[in-house]
């Protein structure tokens, strides 16, 4: 078992509480996606037991924050919002270097390659300008709404392995979002196990085509992977912040984030 990913299943967690954030963004950060992918499409075929070690430290990282976690963030984005959310702008801007070295952009990009990036970061850019759905929470299921939360949750987890699309985000989007945080900050398991069921067949789906797609066209592939990440920043972006303590602690928050992001840089795997 590889329990230092308990950690790393931390860190994804809390940013996919947060509208904007991607835990697959974190992942690169981590120097995991890659191998994120393969152990989730490995898992369910007939090599599941080489995966197990992998996903599982992790996947209890991920769920413990979820469940731990939740009212902390909700009280963040509620007291602090732009100081939380500078610095996982800070944590998303510094991936960026560390990204374009891996994918090589010097060598390997073509004018085709910068202007698909460019067409994928400002479709992302441009749903800051999608009004969320503005829908009630649901804390009783019925048929309808629980083939809704399914599916929110497929869309979500789809989301959740692109870097810079944020699976919260999306929920946030469909309407959703509060459901699922007041579900978790209240054990509403009836909930939880409608939107997790989705979330599970949208992680089998979706890391079988990414990573298919990663193979095959890995150069256009990093060419989304980099523009999504650039286009979450608009996303993400607060505003300015307000002169005195809120623009003190943005400022802190976002430099910290930085320094984050170079720091696992620096320790992920694939960075060595």
């Amino acid at each position: 078992m590889e329990w230092k990913n308990i950690y790393r299943g931390f860190l994804m967690g809390i940013s996919d509480l947060i509208p904007g954030v991607s835990g697959g963004t974190i992942a690169f950060i981590l120097g995991i996606y890659d191998r994120l992918l393969l152990a989730i499409s490995g898992f369910f075929s007939r090599e599941w037991k080489k995966h197990i070690g992998f996903l599982l430290p992790l996947g209890i990282g991920v769920g413990l924050t979820l469940l731990l976690f939740s009212r902390v963030i909700d009280f963040l984005l509620k007291e602090y919002p732009q100081p939380t959310q500078f610095f996982f702008l800070g944590l998303i801007i510094g991936v960026v270097p560390y990204i374009s070295r891996q994918a090589g952009v010097r060598k390997n990009f073509k004018i085709g390659h910068f202007i698909l990036l460019l067409l994928v970061g400002a479709a992302l850019a441009a749903t800051v300008f999608i009004k969320p759905a503005e829908t009630g929470i649901i804390t009783s299921l019925t048929l309808q709404n629980t083939v809704g939360l399914f599916l929110a949750g497929w869309a979500g987890s789809m989301a959740m392995l692109l870097p810079g699309v944020s699976g919260s985000f999306v929920l946030l989007l469909l309407g959703v979002y509060a459901t699922a945080i007041n579900a978790l900050s209240t054990f509403n398991i009836p909930i939880i196990i409608v939107i997790g069921a989705g979330v599970i067949v949208g992680f089998i789906i979706s890391s079988k085509a990414i990573h298919y797609l990663l193979n095959k066209f890995t150069h256009a592939m990093f060419a989304i992977i980099i523009g999504l990440i650039i286009g979450s920043i608009f996303v993400i972006y607060p505003g300015i912040p307000e002169s005195g303590t809120p623009f003190v602690m943005s400022v802190i928050a976002l430099i910290t984030g930085l320094i984050v992001a170079n720091i696992f840089n620096a320790i992920s795997p694939s960075a060595k």
